[in-house]
C-alpha cells in the first residue's frame, strides 16, 4: 500500500503504510524512520470497538513524549519529533494531514525485541485470573492468599510473546531467555523494572498507583531502546490510590471501565463487539485526559492538536 489512510481522523499521506494496528497507523518515512499515528480507536480483549474515544490519540502521544523525556537517562528512545512543524520539516515532500497534529510521532526504526515487556507491581488482570486458577503469575508460583488489588512484595517482570496475530501468550523468564537469549532478556528485565519504579514513584506523587505497565523495546544501532507508547492508559493500569480496596476491582484510569462493561455483556469476545453507549465512551475520554494531566502536571489543552 502506497498511500496511507488514518481510519479515525481523516487524511491521506503519500508514504508506504507498514501497519494498520488496533490503535496505530505506521508509515515508512524513509531514512530508517517511521511515522506513527495514534488513532482514537479503542480495543479490548484484542477486539477493536466501533466507536472512537475523543482525545485518546492525543493523550497517548503526549504521555509517551512526556515519559520518553523522563526516562531518557535510563534507556535511549526512538522518538525524533512530535511537534507538527518539526515533523513537516523532516518530511518536506509530504503533506502531513492537519488532523494528525498531536497524534503523530516521527521515530527511528528499530529491530523489535520479540517480547511484550510487562512489569507488575500489583495483582490484576490476566495475572489475577491465572493466580486464581493455579497460584502462579506467568507460571511463577506466588504467595498464597493474594487478592485482586494486592501489592506484590516486589515488582515482577512478566513477559509475553509478541504475536503477529491473535493473542499474546504469557511466559516465564526462562521462556523469554529461550526466545531472545539470556543477555537480551536480562537487559530487558533490568531496564523495564527501573522504568516501572520510576513511573510508579511519579504516579504515587499525584495519588495514583501504577498497578502494571507494558514496555516495548527494540535495537537501534545495536542498542536496546524504548519504542512505541510509554506508560499510557492503554499500556498500563492506573488506579486512584485512595480507592483501592484489595479484593475488589479498582476504578482504574485506563481501559478497565470498558473491560468491565464488556464483561457484563452477552458477548464472546470475538468480532463484532457490542455498540458502546455514550456514557462509556465519554467516561473513557475523561479518564484518559485526567490521567495525562494528573501524572504530567500539564494541560492537554496545551498539547498539539487542541481545538477551540
Amino acid at each position: 500500500m502506497r498511500v496511507g489512510t488514518d481510519r479515525n481522523g481523516g487524511g491521506n499521506i503519500d508514504l508506504p503504510q507498514i501497519l494498520s494496528g488496533k490503535v496505530r497507523e505506521l508509515y515508512d518515512a524513509g531514512d530508517d524512520r517511521l511515522l506513527m499515528v495514534a488513532s482514537n480507536r479503542v480495543s479490548a480483549f484484542d477486539v477493536i470497538m466501533k466507536e472512537a474515544i475523543s482525545n485518546k490519540g492525543r493523550v497517548l502521544t503526549a504521555m509517551t513524549v512526556y515519559w520518553c523525556g523522563e526516562m531518557a537517562d535510563v534507556v535511549p528512545g526512538t522518538l525524533l519529533a512530535a511537534d507538527p512543524a518539526e515533523i513537516a520539516a523532516a518530511l518536506p515532500d509530504q503533506t502531513v494531514p492537519a488532523e494528525w497534529a498531536g497524534r503523530a510521532m516521527l521515530v527511528r526504526r528499530a529491530e523489535m525485541l520479540q517480547l511484550e515487556c510487562i512489569v507488575r507491581g500489583y495483582l490484576a488482570g490476566q495475572a489475577h485470573e491465572e493466580y486464581e486458577k493455579s497460584g502462579t503469575v506467568h507460571g511463577t508460583p506466588m504467595p498464597p492468599g493474594l487478592k485482586i488489588g494486592d501489592r506484590l512484595e516486589e515488582p515482577i517482570f512478566t513477559p509475553s510473546t509478541k504475536a503477529e496475530a491473535g493473542h499474546d501468550i504469557n511466559i516465564d523468564f526462562a521462556a523469554a531467555v529461550d526466545l531472545v537469549g539470556a543477555e537480551a532478556a536480562g537487559q530487558a528485565r533490568d531496564i523495564c523494572l527501573e522504568l516501572y519504579r520510576r513511573a510508579a514513584a511519579r504516579a504515587a506523587e499525584v495519588g495514583f498507583i501504577l498497578a502494571d505497565t507494558k514496555f516495548e523495546l527494540g535495537y537501534v544501532d545495536g542498542t536496546l531502546s524504548l519504542c512505541d507508547e510509554v506508560c499510557t492508559p492503554d499500556s498500563s493500569r492506573l488506579w486512584p490510590a485512595d480507592q483501592v480496596v484489595p479484593g475488589t476491582t479498582p476504578p482504574a484510569y485506563d481501559k478497565q471501565p470498558l473491560r468491565d462493561w464488556l464483561a457484563a455483556q452477552p458477548w464472546d469476545r470475538t468480532p463484532p463487539p457490542p455498540a458502546l453507549p455514550d456514557d462509556v465512551t465519554s467516561a473513557l475520554s475523561q479518564r484518559y485526559v485526567a490521567a495525562y494531566e494528573r501524572v504530567t502536571g500539564l494541560s492537554l489543552d496545551d498539547w498539539y492538536g487542541a481545538t477551540a
